[in-house]
């Protein structure tokens, strides 16, 4: 075996020009096809990210009307017969064993009527939130404080607004002991909290995905829960945030948390239920459809590989027929078949696993190469690398096989009178 890896890199060096275009085939093929899954699984991981969250595990359970999600802008369309979300309920959720924690909310979406001084604030989402939100969510404190205990109990008039309401409406000073209007009622800025999902930067390529995100430019303000009636006079329903122990929990854990708030609607409400977001589910689909696209990618791309298997044949007819003479001068000496099936066999295979490498090394660097031009994330994968590599032997072994075969059938004497 070794000798034949000697010799087989000995020839390989002897006809250094003919073996790399030899090679090129394979090497393209290779390459294209690791670019190909690299940049593929690169963007499926950012639109998983996108969708479940880099390990945030939260699962939104929100209010439907009739399928529609369930806005409330005024006492008048509050749906009848959807309570709060009880103490109780919540602790019925925390109890199951996919959910590690859960917080619910009363919401304003794009709320007016929020002044600080002469000037409105530019319709922020309004949030009535419980003791567990921040942590669940996974909020960080800039400054100032969170809401406590006594801010509940006591139905303290107090604020926490978001990183991007506090750049917009205070930009050249801190927010924290400012006072701000909620229809009215003043309440005090005790804090300035981080969303943990700030630092992503939304892809706008379109106007639909500019209405999209757009939303997310006015920030969030929030208030303890108790207040909320004394902003908006009613207590209302409110939508419900699970956070999974893991993203496989993740499905589980939201219809489970749909159910038993289901449970607690009144049975002659039929338009409103509660419905979880099924995350996974749409990122196995686009795994799905991306994996479709990747295999018909890979298929294209084989092409270069079959051409390039085609050309190893086609060199390693051409070295059978300059070595004949040699072929003929070891099998008179007592060569076996068998020897000289494995002679030309392995260099095939040599030839074609050095393009395989070369390929595996020119395809990582393509895809950094389209990841830094077009801003495509990369994601290289090692399984496939070594997969790229056997496959390139398989190559080797399949289209070698003939050449080999002819060189351990030529007779000796026919071989030896040919030169």
């Amino acid at each position: 075996m070794f000798e034949n890896l000697r010799l087989s890199f000995q020839s390989i060096w002897a006809h250094k020009m003919r073996s790399f275009l030899t090679m090129l085939g394979i090497i393209i093929g290779i390459a294209s096809i690791i670019a190909i899954v690299s940049t593929i699984q690169g963007t499926n991981e950012q639109i998983k990210n996108e969708l479940i969250g880099s390990g945030s595990n939260l699962v939104n359970v929100t209010l439907k009307q009739n399928g529609s999600t369930l806005y409330i802008y005024s006492s008048s369309s509050i749906p009848y017969g959807v309570p709060e979300v009880s103490d109780e309920t919540k602790a019925e959720i925390l109890a199951l064993d996919t959910v590690e924690n859960v917080t619910s909310y009363s919401e304003r979406e794009s709320a007016d009527g929020i002044y600080y001084q002469n000037t409105e604030l530019e319709y922020p989402t309004v949030r009535g939130i419980d003791t567990s939100y921040f942590s669940t969510m996974g909020y960080s404190i800039r400054s100032g404080r969170g809401f406590v205990e006594e801010d509940y109990t006591n139905f303290r008039t107090v604020a926490i607004i978001d990183s991007v309401l506090a750049d917009s409406a205070f930009p050249n000073e801190d927010p924290v002991g400012k006072i701000i209007e909620i229809n009215s009622v003043p309440f005090t800025i005790v804090g300035v909290v981080v969303d943990p999902d700030s630092t992503y930067t939304a892809s706008i390529n379109s106007i639909s995905d500019y209405y999209m995100y757009e939303y997310t430019d006015y920030g969030y303000l929030f208030i303890p829960k108790a207040c909320w009636p004394i902003v908006y006079c009613f207590d209302e329903p409110e939508n419900v945030v699970v956070k999974a122990v893991s993203t496989d929990d993740m499905d589980k854990a939201g219809a489970s948390a749909k159910e038993i708030l289901n449970s607690t609607i009144s049975s002659n409400q039929t338009e409103v239920k509660y419905d979880a977001e099924d995350l996974v589910s749409q990122a196995q689909q686009i795994d799905l459809l991306s994996s479709a696209t990747n295999s018909q990618l890979i298929w294209i791309a084989s092409i270069s590989l079959l051409v390039g298997g085609i050309g190893v044949m086609n060199i390693m007819m051409v070295s059978v027929t300059e070595r004949t003479s040699e072929i003929g001068l070891k099998k008179a000496i007592g060569a076996r078949q068998r020897a000289i099936l494995g002679q030309f066999l392995t260099e095939a295979v040599v030839l074609t696993s050095i393009g395989g490498i070369i390929g595996v090394g020119a395809g990582i660097g393509m895809a950094y190469a389209i990841g830094r031009v077009s801003d495509i994330p990369i994601a290289i994968s090692i399984p496939a690398s070594v997969i790229a590599v056997l496959f390139s032997m398989l190559i080797g072994i399949i289209f070698g096989l003939v050449p080999s075969m002819k060189a351990a059938n030529l007779d000796p004497i026919e071989a030896l009178r040919r030169e």
